[in-house]
């Protein structure tokens, strides 16, 4: 039963990060076509849950491999990770560790 939990979990995470980049590359895309469309581009310091060395590595790779938003550094305490976005809002931090943030800490505990 845990190896269909664990399965599921992968399987969800991959959905998920699918879906994400592909509504990224149309708003990259329409970016590029109208550059006009960019709001406000920042780095962000999003504070990490999750703690071990491989989880934040494949939450740095996810949000990286999405357009529009590169991992830049993590604090030397794995506390904080800063990552630069094209198109940054009030939710960005808390969209991240809602999504990605805790699929990640599911699959990779």
């Amino acid at each position: 039963m845990n190896f269909v939990r664990a399965a599921w979990n992968w399987l969800v995470l991959g959905a998920v990060f699918f879906r994400e980049l592909l509504l990224s590359v149309k708003e990259v895309a329409l970016t590029v076509l109208r550059p006009t469309r960019v709001q406000h581009s920042a780095i962000v310091a999003v504070p990490l849950t999750v703690r071990s060395e491989a989880g934040i590595a494949l939450l740095a790779n996810m949000i990286t491999l999405t357009p529009g938003t590169t991992s830049l550094h993590v604090s030397e305490d794995r506390s904080v990770l800063y990552v630069h976005v094209m198109n940054v809002s009030e939710h960005t931090v808390q969209e991240i560790k809602d999504g990605f943030e805790q699929l990640v800490m599911k699959v990779l505990p």
